[in-house]
């Protein structure tokens, strides 16, 4: 059973445009690795700049494989340095009942 997600990323400050740049590579690369579904990701914009990206992992295991994957891993470095992970609830919006975001890809 496929997975979805919802992944947030705050850029850290003058690292949007690497951000982005690492958000559009992100599903290239978790599906070269066979990761996740064919169904591609939809990428949004908070309010606050953040970044929301949703995509599908093809299961559990393929969550837990990623976290073992060196390409995978080497990414996720790179975003560490772009970014910080954050929560729907930090989202401006989170407090509306139908949150509205600008879309930046799908």
């Amino acid at each position: 059973m496929s997975s979805p997600v919802i992944a947030l990323y705050r850029p850290r400050p003058g690292q949007m445009d690497a951000l982005h740049q690492l958000v559009q590579k992100h599903y290239g690369v978790l599906q070269s690795e066979g990761l996740v579904t064919d169904r591609q990701p939809y990428v949004l914009r908070s309010q606050d700049g953040t970044l929301l990206e949703i995509f599908e992992w093809k299961s559990e295991a393929a969550v837990e494989a990623a976290h073992h994957n060196p390409a995978v891993q080497a990414l996720w470095e790179a975003f560490a340095t772009a970014c910080e992970f954050t929560s729907l609830g930090a989202l401006p919006e989170a407090g509306a009942p139908f949150p509205h975001f600008e879309y930046v890809a799908g």
